[in-house]
């Protein structure tokens, strides 16, 4: 998709702090953390989002899931644990319509999230 950000950063337009990278996926960490850890993991498939993802969608959201939570252990949150955070369309918080995984750690995070 030509006007998706995170397309770009997958073709490599626009540079990225990049913590992983294979066929599927890519890893990098967010322009603005919101804790001492917190980088996105996004297929490199273009998904608009959550409710746009299809049955034969599953198996790649369950590797992109296994995937943010290997990143997550060697970036130091296997002992005291992280957040996992899908948003969904403008009401669940989604600025980017690319289907990606925020994981948060390295700090104690509050529930509600501000």
């Amino acid at each position: 998709m030509d006007d998706c950000i995170f397309c770009r950063i997958v073709e490599g337009s626009i540079p990225c702090r990049k913590i992983y990278e294979d066929g599927e996926f890519l890893a990098f960490h967010d322009l603005k953390p919101q804790a001492p850890v917190h980088f996105l993991v996004i297929p490199k498939k273009h998904i608009p989002g959550m409710m746009e993802l299809e049955s034969a969608d599953a198996p790649l959201m369950g590797r992109l899931l296994d995937k943010a939570r290997e990143l997550a252990a060697e970036l130091g949150c296997a002992e005291t644990g992280a957040r996992f955070v899908i948003n969904c369309k403008a009401d669940g918080g989604q600025t980017v319509n690319h289907i990606h995984c925020h994981v948060l750690g390295g700090r104690s995070l509050g529930w509600p999230p501000g």
